[in-house]
């Protein structure tokens, strides 16, 4: 049976910016890339995402543990040149298995639309800047879903 995020519990103790609600944010991610991806646990190597009107979407995984998964998440766009590509956003990803959470790590460092730029610049603290991050990934997931992309 496939979880939708519609239908999680909502606490009321969960604050907007606030730990609880940052790991409702993961476990949302996590939904997100079960739609997008299968069962996490089985992901391996590389696997790539191709749909109409829009960019490759690569997946590489980086890392595996029982009980985690770390990978790079990245469209890849049409360079300055035609024979070019660039990664972008290039986000790494670890996935907790046994707790169903999906956080977002690292962005490409140097972001060059100005309003990522912006985020990041006002995001000072730590659990801003998670919550910043992990709402980007999780807007993007919604999207990539909604252009079809899926990697199984």
């Amino acid at each position: 049976m496939m979880q939708t995020e519609a239908l999680l519990p909502v606490s009321w103790r969960a604050r907007p910016r606030s730990f609880v609600a940052l790991m409702s944010l993961y476990e949302s991610n996590y939904i997100r890339l079960q739609a997008l991806c299968g069962d996490p646990v089985q992901l391996a190597g590389e696997r790539w995402s191709r749909v109409a009107d829009d960019c490759d979407l690569q997946l590489l995984v980086a890392e595996q543990t029982p009980y985690t998964t770390a990978f790079s998440l990245t469209y890849l766009l049409p360079g300055t040149d035609a024979a070019s590509l660039e990664r972008f956003p290039d986000v790494r990803v670890r996935i907790y298995s046994d707790a169903c959470l999906a956080e977002a790590q690292q962005w490409a460092l140097r972001p060059g639309h100005p309003a990522l730029t912006a985020l990041r610049r006002h995001a000072e603290r730590e659990l801003d800047q998670r919550w910043a991050l992990n709402m980007m990934l999780n807007k993007w997931l919604e999207y990539c879903l909604e252009r079809g992309h899926r990697f199984y």
